[in-house]
C-alpha cells in the first residue's frame, strides 16, 4: 500500500469543538482516519478547521490500536475506497471499540448503496466524497460531541462505587442517513427507530447526575447543616448538569445594551433562587403555605413559596406536603413560562425555567421547556442579527444535553446559512458602494473584484445578480461615453468589461443598435446646427470670410459630415448666387471678380450666369457701359441690419414663415417704397419685415463717380427659437 507524504499525514494542532469546555490545547476528541488519500485529508483537515486533530492510518488493526489508546473520545472516519468490506470493518471497530463514533466517506456513485450495506449497523452518518464542507462539518461536530458525550458517561460510570449496567446498544436503519440531506443520527432517533421509548444515553448520564448532586446536596445539609445556626441561608444547592451556567442579576440600564453585552448576559443566563433557609420544617412549610395565598411564588428573594418549600423538603426529604408544593409551584412556573413565551419576553421564560428546575429538576418537561426556549432565544438572535449570541445559545443548549443532536445540528447549520448571508450582503454592498464611486473594475477594492467573490460563493442569490446587473449597466454606460467622444479604444475595453462580468450577447446587441441611432441623432443634430450657421452668415453677407466662420467654412464642413444632407443643396445654391451678384459688384467697380467666380463655380452655379460675369469683366470699361440692376444690388454694402421682431401671436402659435420685400436704396443708403412682393404665411410676417427694413442703411452706391439709386429684392426669414 503507497505511503502519503508525512507533509500532508501529520498531526495538526488540535482545538475544542465547537460548544467543548475543554482547555484550548486538550480538544474533545480525537480523530483516527483510515486512508490513503492526502486529498481527502487535506479537505477533511480545513473542514475540521481545528476542532480536533486527525491522525491518519493505512488499516482497521492501526485504527483500533489509535482508539484503545487515547483518553479521549474517539471519532473514526472510514474512507471506503481503502476499505474492501466497509460492513465488516464497522462491525468490528463497534466491538473493540463501543464508544466510538464512526463515519464513513464513499464515492458520491457509492453512496446510496453503501447506505444500504450499513443498514442496522451503528455507523454514525455515511457521507460523500468529494467532501461537502457544510454537511461534513455539521455531522463532524455532532460526531465529535457524541464522542467527548460517550468518553464522559464512561468515565463517570468508573467513578461510580457500584456497578450500573449499561443499556444494550440499539441501532437503527440508515436510509434516512446516507440519501438527500443528511441530519445526523442521534441517540434519540436510534431508540425510536428500535421502538424504544427512553430518552437518550446521554440524557439518562445527566440525569442521573443530577440525582447525585441533590443527594449529595442533602447529604451536606443532614452532616453539617445541623451544626449551624437555627435560621440564616446556608450555601446555594448543587444545580443539575443540564442547567444553564448562573450568574448574578445585572443592575438595570438605563439604555438598550448593546450586541456585545446582549451576548456576555446570554453567556451567563438567569439565576434561580437556590438558597437554602433553615428552621423547623412546620415553620418553613406554614411559611411556604402563606407565600402560596399571597402569590409569592419566586419573589422576592429569599421570602417566596419556592424557597421554603425547597427548604422543608431539604430537612425532610419525605415531606409529602414540600413535594407536594414544589409541584404546585412548578405549575405555576409551567403557566408563567408559556405566558412570557406567548409575549416573547425571553429572558423573563428564561429565568422562569430557571426556577422552575430549582424546583422540580427532574420533571420530564425540562427538555420540551429548554428546546422551546432555546429555538426561540437562537432564531431571535438571527433574526437580529447578532451571530455571536445565536452561537452562545446553541453552545449552551450542546451543554445542556437536553437537546436533541440532530437539533443542535439543525441550530448549527441555521447559524452557518446566516454567516454565510452575512458576508453576502457585506460583499454586495462593497460592491454596490463602489459601482456608486466608479470604483468598476482596475483594483482588488473595486466592484468586479467583489462581484466575482460573490458569483464564486453565491452565484444564484439575488444580491449577487443585482449586482452583476448593475455592474453591467455601468460598464455598458462608459462604453457609451467613450463611443459618442469617438474613442472607439476606450468604447471596446469597456464593451470587453460588461462581457466579462456578465453582459449577455442581447445586451451588447442592443448596445450598439442604440449606439448606431444615437450617433445617427448627433450627426442629424450636427448637420442642422451647420446648416444654420451657414444660413446666418449668408444673411449676413459673411461669404467667404473671415476664414473659418464664413457661409463657405460652415458648408464645407457640412459637405464633409453629411453629404447627402438636404440643406446642403438649398445653401450651396443660395451661396452661389450671392457670390456671381458680389463678382459683378467687383466687376463694376474695376475690382477682380476671380475669387469669387472660382467659389461660385465650387458651390454649384450654373454656367451660364459664370460666363456673363466673365464676359462683363473682359468687356472694355467706358460710361456706355451698361450697368446691371442686379449687379448693383449684389454689391451694396449694407452698415446696419437690425433683426425684425417676431410677431407674439405668431410665436405663442409656434408659426414661421418669411416676407420676400422689394425697395430702393437711394443715394444716401436709405430704404424706400417698401412693399411685399410675396409672404408665407399672407399677412402674419408683413409688418413686422417692413418695420426691419426701415431701419437697414447701406454704403451709398457710387457708379462712375455718381451715386445712384439701386432696386433691392430680399427676403426676411421667421424662424420659430430652439
Amino acid at each position: 500500500m503507497a505511503s502519503a507524504p508525512s507533509a500532508s499525514r501529520s498531526h495538526g494542532a488540535a482545538t475544542p469543538a465547537a460548544g467543548s469546555t475543554q482547555p484550548a490545547s486538550q480538544p474533545a476528541a480525537d480523530i483516527t482516519a483510515i486512508t490513503t488519500h492526502d486529498d481527502f485529508l487535506l479537505e477533511l483537515g480545513q473542514t475540521l478547521g481545528g476542532q480536533a486533530a486527525v491522525r491518519p492510518v493505512d488499516s482497521l488493526e492501526a485504527a483500533l490500536e489509535s482508539v484503545a489508546a487515547s483518553k479521549r473520545g474517539q471519532v473514526l472516519v472510514v474512507d471506503s475506497r481503502d476499505v474492501a468490506n466497509v460492513r465488516a470493518a464497522v462491525d468490528a471497530a463497534h466491538s473493540a471499540a463501543p464508544r466510538a463514533v464512526v463515519v464513513v466517506f464513499a464515492e458520491g456513485a457509492a453512496e446510496k448503496q453503501l447506505g444500504a450495506a450499513l443498514k442496522g449497523s451503528r455507523v454514525f452518518a455515511v457521507l460523500p466524497t468529494p467532501i461537502d464542507a457544510r454537511k461534513t462539518q455539521a455531522v463532524l461536530e455532532g460526531a465529535i460531541a457524541e464522542a467527548a458525550a460517550n468518553k464522559a458517561a464512561a468515565a463517570a460510570a468508573a467513578a461510580t462505587p457500584a456497578p450500573v449496567t449499561a443499556p444494550a446498544p440499539v441501532t437503527a436503519p440508515l436510509s434516512d442517513l446516507s440519501i438527500g440531506d443528511f441530519s445526523p443520527e442521534s441517540a434519540r432517533a436510534r431508540n425510536r427507530g428500535a421502538g424504544d421509548t427512553r430518552k437518550p444515553r446521554t440524557l439518562l448520564i445527566a440525569a442521573a447526575a443530577v440525582a447525585i448532586a441533590f443527594a449529595g446536596g442533602a447529604v451536606w445539609f443532614f452532616t453539617r447543616g445541623t451544626s449551624g445556626p437555627a435560621t440564616g441561608a446556608a450555601p446555594a444547592a448543587a444545580t443539575s448538569p443540564s442547567a444553564r451556567p448562573a450568574a448574578a442579576p445585572a443592575a438595570p440600564a438605563e439604555a438598550p445594551a448593546a450586541d456585545a453585552a446582549a451576548t456576555d448576559n446570554a453567556a451567563t443566563g438567569p439565576t434561580a433562587d437556590t438558597s437554602i433557609v433553615k428552621g423547623k420544617v412546620d415553620e418553613l412549610l406554614e411559611k411556604a403555605r402563606l407565600a402560596m395565598h399571597e402569590r409569592r411564588f419566586t419573589e422576592p428573594a429569599g421570602d417566596n413559596a419556592l424557597v421554603y418549600y425547597r427548604s422543608a423538603a431539604a430537612a425532610d426529604r419525605e415531606n409529602a406536603e414540600a413535594r407536594d408544593g414544589l409541584q404546585r409551584v412548578a405549575g405555576v412556573l409551567a403557566g408563567r413560562f408559556d405566558e412570557a413565551m406567548s409575549g416573547g419576553r425571553l429572558e423573563d421564560a428564561a429565568l422562569i425555567l430557571a426556577n422552575f428546575k430549582a424546583a422540580t429538576p427532574e420533571d420530564a418537561r425540562v427538555g420540551t421547556l429548554e428546546q422551546r426556549l432555546f429555538a426561540a432565544e437562537i432564531s431571535k438572535a438571527l433574526g437580529d442579527g447578532n451571530l455571536d449570541r445565536a452561537t452562545v445559545y446553541l453552545r449552551q443548549a450542546q451543554q445542556s444535553g437536553a437537546i436533541a443532536p440532530e437539533q443542535i445540528v439543525k441550530w448549527r447549520a441555521d447559524i452557518v446559512r446566516h454567516q454565510e448571508d452575512a458576508k453576502l450582503q457585506r460583499l454586495v454592498g462593497l460592491a454596490e458602494d463602489r459601482i456608486r464611486e466608479g470604483k468598476l473594475v482596475d483594483a482588488d477594492d473595486s466592484a468586479k473584484s467583489y462581484l466575482q467573490q460573490l458569483q464564486a460563493a453565491a452565484p444564484t442569490n439575488a444580491g449577487t445578480q443585482r449586482v452583476a446587473h448593475a455592474l453591467v449597466g455601468a460598464c455598458m454606460h462608459k462604453a457609451r461615453e467613450a463611443a459618442l467622444a469617438r474613442n472607439n479604444a476606450e468604447m471596446e475595453r469597456w464593451l470587453a468589461e460588461a462581457r466579462a462580468v456578465g453582459a449577455k450577447p442581447g445586451e451588447i446587441s442592443a448596445f450598439q443598435r442604440d449606439l448606431a441611432s444615437a450617433r445617427q441623432r448627433a450627426a442629424q443634430a450636427e448637420s442642422e446646427r451647420l446648416a444654420q450657421m451657414a444660413r446666418e452668415r449668408l444673411r449676413d453677407g459673411r461669404l467667404t470670410d473671415p476664414a473659418q466662420d464664413s457661409a463657405a467654412y460652415y458648408l464645407t464642413q457640412l459637405q464633409t459630415s453629411d453629404p447627402n444632407s438636404a440643406s446642403l443643396v438649398d445653401e450651396s445654391h443660395d451661396l452661389a448666387a450671392k457670390l456671381l451678384e458680389r463678382s459683378r459688384a467687383a466687376v463694376l467697380a474695376g475690382r477682380s471678380a476671380d475669387a469669387d467666380l472660382a467659389q461660385a463655380k465650387r458651390w454649384g452655379a450654373d454656367a451660364k450666369d459664370l460666363l456673363a460675369v466673365q464676359q462683363l469683366q473682359s468687356a472694355p470699361r467706358g460710361k456706355g457701359v451698361p450697368v446691371d440692376p442686379a449687379t448693383l444690388a449684389a454689391s451694396l454694402k449694407r452698415l446696419r441690419a437690425s433683426p425684425p421682431e417676431y410677431p407674439e401671436t405668431a410665436l405663442a402659435q409656434r408659426i414661421s414663415g418669411s416676407v420676400t420685400l422689394e425697395y430702393t436704396v437711394d443715394t444716401r443708403g436709405a430704404a424706400r417704397d417698401i412693399h411685399v412682393v410675396e409672404a408665407t404665411p399672407p399677412g402674419v410676417f408683413d409688418q413686422a419685415a417692413i418695420n426691419a427694413v426701415k431701419h437697414w442703411r447701406y454704403a451709398p452706391m457710387v457708379v462712375n463717380g455718381t451715386a445712384v439709386d439701386v432696386p433691392v429684392r430680399t427676403r426676411v426669414r421667421f424662424e420659430l427659437p430652439k
